[in-house]
């Protein structure tokens, strides 16, 4: 079986296992205060340029959202999201379990745009109903399209003249730094948002995520929300270890070494399907494919290859996503690609 459902269904990156073995036997202290969260913390200072940050190495994607939100939100507060959104789509009501109702918007190519945000605005009125204080995107998004310095930056503006947060899901960030599309560093970006994450767990990591908080009022105290929404891990120097080896190196970092790598076999995948004369359910340019593919056809691709069907089945197609990441080799790209020429024909 050949995997294409998820980036994380591989372990961790060779560098990333070798750190952990490397340091197994030390002693240090528990719950991230330790010189390898330390030093993983001024790793990302030094690469976003910012000094004076905030940074929180967290076990997951989720816990970073919900947490980030609940510390950020009074609670008649709400965030605005697209549908398609990881905190409205995926996570089990994990942000309204805080409290806190996610205003969802329809998106555009899964992206949250200004007006969007005022269009949240017209449901409120006054203290009697909730108040928009957070714009939520992911970046890249959920169907794979990512966001450019021009449209962060209306973005920003629009969360500056609604006195709003503007927070950044990075769970696949890697993905949109090293997309040939991109035009947004991750210094403009870190300066664009009040808070984001670097994923680690969907690029090279064996699990966790650096969450990074700009704003001072923000971080008062975010440690205690940590252990109260079970997000501060007592052995939290494993994820600074991780983040040290996925780091080293500046801009020559395995971690962005490793996302250029399933951007490239994501693009193989692409082209092939594409010259095959197959439509696509979203123009995606990260690690994810969503092609829309005939159901006889998925039925018999699932008997050799792992991924997701994406959305309903309409008129005898169905659109499927097609995931890459660090492992996945031209081998197991051209397996596929070959299967669907086999079925086309």
């Amino acid at each position: 079986m050949i995997y294409f459902r998820s980036d994380y269904s591989q372990g961790a990156h060779p560098k990333v296992m070798d750190a952990l073995v490397r340091t197994n036997l030390e002693h240090t202290d528990g719950y991230g205060l330790d010189e390898h969260c330390a030093n993983g913390a001024k790793m990302i200072q030094e690469w976003i340029g910012d000094r004076d940050c905030q940074v929180y190495m967290m076990v997951g994607g989720t816990p970073c959202n919900l947490t980030f939100i609940a510390a950020s939100l009074k609670p008649y507060e709400s965030v605005v999201s697209v549908r398609s959104g990881h905190i409205y789509s995926h996570e089990t009501g994990a942000v309204e379990a805080t409290g806190h109702r996610i205003t969802a918007m329809d998106g555009e190519n899964g992206k949250l745009t200004p007006k969007q945000i005022d269009e949240a605005w017209k449901e409120y009125e006054d203290e009697h109903t909730l108040l928009p204080r957070m714009a939520y995107i992911s970046q890249p998004t959920e169907i794979g399209t990512i966001y450019s310095r021009s449209e962060m930056i209306a973005l920003r503006e629009k969360c500056k003249e609604r006195g709003m947060i503007l927070y950044v899901d990075g769970a696949r960030l890697g993905a949109a730094l090293t997309c040939k599309d991109n035009d947004l560093s991750i210094e403009e970006l870190a300066h664009l948002c009040d808070g984001f994450y670097i994923g680690g767990t969907k690029n090279g990591a064996l699990f966790g995520e650096a969450l990074i908080i700009r704003n001072p009022e923000q971080s008062d105290h975010f440690r205690w929300m940590m252990k109260r929404q079970g997000g501060l891990l007592a052995k939290g120097r494993l994820i600074g270890v991780q983040f040290e080896a996925l780091l080293e190196g500046g801009r020559d970092c395995v971690y962005l070494q490793i996302a250029a790598h399933a951007n490239e076999m994501a693009e193989l995948l692409r082209n092939g399907l594409s010259q095959m004369g197959i439509e696509f359910y979203s123009n995606s340019v990260t690690n994810q494919v969503f092609p829309i593919l005939p159901v006889f056809m998925v039925e018999k691709l699932e008997e050799n290859f792992f991924f997701h069907r994406w959305a309903p089945e309409s008129g005898g197609k169905v659109p499927v996503r097609l995931v890459t990441g660090w492992g996945t080799n031209k081998e197991e790209v051209e397996a596929f690609l070959e299967a669907v020429r086999k079925w086309i024909s």
